[in-house]
C-alpha cells in the first residue's frame, strides 16, 4: 500500500533532490481515472427499501451506479456509489470483490456507498436465505437482480480501464445549501426526542422548529486534464426523499440534480456520495408533495454550481495520492441478541415487517466488522465510513483535520444500519431504537477517524 503522503502545512519540506525526483516523476508517469456508468434500475415487481413499502409499481427515472478508478498511485483505487437505499454486508463484499476484479486491484480499495433514496432496492443476500429458506424469499431483495446488476457494473469498469483519461489536476471546493438539509430529532424540554421531522413534515411545529444541527456545505472534487474537466465527485449531508412509498423507482432529487449539472458542463460526469445524514433530512423544506421535488432538486444544483465555480485547482501527481483503511468492530446494542431474533424469524404469526427486520439484525450479529477507509488528494481528505451515520460523526472529521479539505462519503456497508452519537441513544427517538450498534460505537468510530486522518 502506498504510504500517505500530506502536504506541506503538515510536515517539513522534503530536501531539494527528492523534490525535483518527485516532479521528474510525476511528470513520465501521470495519473489516470476510468470513468463507469451502469443502469441498476430494478425490474418491477422488485421489493424497494428492504421490503418496507410498495414493491416497484413503475419507473419514474432510472437507477445508476456510477464510479471512478484512479489510476498510477499504487494499485487501482475504486469509488463507486450507487441508487439503491442500501447494500449490506456479504452484499457489500460482494460488490466491492466483483469491482476488484474487474479492475485489477484489491477488495480493501474499492469503496461502495449508496445514495439511500428509499423507492429503491437494497441488497443482503445472507438475510434473503436465511428468509428463503422460511417461505418468505423475494419479499425483501430480488438477489438475481442484484448480481445481474454487480455484474453489469464490473462489465462497465472493466471496459473504462481499458480507455482511461489521463488527469493532472484536482479542483476543491464547497458551497453552502440553502433550504434543503434539517435535523430530524426535535428535542423536548426534557432532553429527550419530543418528535421526528422526518423527510418531508406538515406539521406547522415541526415546520417552524429551527434547522439544527447539519453541515450546510456541499463539497465538490474535480479531477481535470489540463483544461479539460474529466469527472465530478460531490458530497452532501442529507437523506434523499421528497416523497416515497407508492412503487415509483427514482433516484429523487439528488439524482435530478446531478442530471442538471451534467447536462450545465455538457455531459462531464457526476458521481454524487451521501454523507453522514442518518439524523438529516429535507423536512423543515419539504410537505411530502410531488411538487417540492424539483424545488429540492434546483437547491441541491445550485450548491453544485456554486461549489464548482469557487474551487481551486492544483496539480496531482501520483506523489499526491494516498489511500488506507483500517478495521473496526462495532459493538452491537443491549437487546440485539440471536435467540430473540431467531424466535421473531421462525414465528409464523410474527408480522413480515418485523421477520425481515429479524433476519438482517442475525446476519449482521454474525458480522460486526466494517472498515474505513481515507483517499488523500494532496490537501482532500476524503474519509468512507459505513452506516446510517449521525452528521456529529461529519463534523468530527473535519475538526480534527480543520486546515484540510475533509468530505465524507457515509452510507457504505449497511449493516449497521443507524449510528447513533453516545447522547443520542438516552434522548430516545426513531433512528436509536432500531439502531444495531451500542451508544460505545462513538468511541470506536471517533478513534478510527483519528487514525485515518492523522
Amino acid at each position: 500500500m502506498p504510504r500517505l503522503r500530506y502536504t506541506a502545512g503538515d510536515m517539513l519540506r522534503p530536501p531539494l533532490l527528492l523534490l525535483a525526483c518527485t516532479l521528474l516523476a510525476r511528470a513520465a508517469a501521470p495519473l489516470s481515472v476510468a470513468v463507469f456508468q451502469a443502469d441498476v434500475t430494478p425490474p418491477l415487481g422488485t421489493p424497494l427499501c428492504h421490503g418496507a413499502i410498495e414493491p416497484a409499481r413503475t419507473i419514474v427515472d432510472p437507477l445508476s451506479a456510477r464510479g471512478l478508478v484512479l489510476l498510477g498511485a499504487g494499485k487501482p483505487i475504486v469509488l463507486v456509489s450507487v441508487d439503491w437505499v442500501g447494500i449490506a454486508n456479504e452484499g457489500h463484499d460482494e460488490w466491492r470483490q466483483a469491482l476488484a476484479t474487474a479492475t485489477g486491484t484489491t477488495m480493501d480499495r474499492v469503496r461502495v456507498h449508496v445514495v439511500h433514496p428509499h423507492d429503491t432496492p437494497g441488497y443482503d443476500p445472507k438475510a434473503e436465505r436465511l428468509l428463503e429458506a422460511r417461505g418468505l424469499g423475494g419479499k425483501a431483495f430480488n438477489s438475481p437482480f442484484a448480481r445481474e446488476a454487480i455484474a453489469r457494473t464490473a462489465r462497465a469498469a472493466a471496459e473504462a480501464v481499458r480507455k482511461p483519461q489521463r488527469i493532472t489536476h484536482v479542483a476543491l471546493g464547497r458551497a453552502e445549501v440553502r433550504q434543503v438539509a434539517s435535523n430530524r430529532r426535535i428535542l423536548g424540554p426534557d432532553g429527550k426526542v419530543k418528535f421526528g421531522r422526518m423527510s418531508s413534515c406538515r406539521d406547522p411545529q415541526g415546520i417552524a422548529a429551527p434547522e439544527g444541527l447539519i453541515d450546510p456545505w456541499l463539497r465538490l472534487v474535480a479531477f481535470w486534464d489540463g483544461d479539460r474537466p474529466v469527472a465530478v465527485l460531490t458530497y452532501y449531508a442529507t437523506h434523499p426523499q421528497s416523497y416515497y412509498g407508492k412503487g415509483g423507482v427514482s433516484a429523487e432529487f439528488v439524482g435530478m440534480a446531478r442530471s442538471m449539472r451534467e447536462a450545465a458542463l455538457n455531459g462531464v460526469p457526476h458521481i454524487h456520495f451521501n454523507g453522514a445524514s442518518g439524523n438529516v433530512a429535507a423536512g423543515k423544506y419539504n410537505n411530502g408533495s410531488p411538487e417540492m421535488r424539483p424545488v429540492l432538486a434546483r437547491r441541491l444544483a445550485d450548491g453544485m454550481e456554486a461549489a464548482w465555480k469557487a474551487a481551486e485547482k492544483m496539480p496531482l501527481g501520483p506523489a499526491d495520492v494516498g489511500f488506507r483503511t483500517t478495521k473496526v468492530t462495532l459493538p452491537p446494542i443491549a437487546g440485539l441478541d440471536r435467540k430473540s431474533s431467531q424466535a421473531t424469524l421462525d414465528d409464523p404469526k410474527a408480522s413480515l415487517r418485523d421477520r425481515i427486520a429479524a433476519a438482517r439484525k442475525l446476519v449482521w450479529l454474525d458480522r460486526g466488522k466494517v472498515d474505513l477507509g481515507c483517499l488523500a488528494l494532496g490537501p482532500a481528505r476524503i474519509i468512507d465510513m459505513p452506516g446510517e451515520l449521525f452528521v456529529e460523526y461529519q463534523l468530527a472529521a473535519q475538526r480534527m483535520r480543520p486546515n484540510s479539505f475533509v468530505a465524507m462519503a457515509a452510507y457504505g456497508d449497511y449493516g449497521p444500519s443507524y449510528i447513533g452519537t453516545r447522547d443520542a441513544y438516552p434522548q430516545g427517538g426513531y433512528e436509536v431504537t432500531v439502531s444495531r450498534t451500542a451508544p460505545e460505537v462513538e468511541d470506536v468510530l471517533m478513534a478510527g477517524m483519528r487514525t485515518l486522518l492523522k
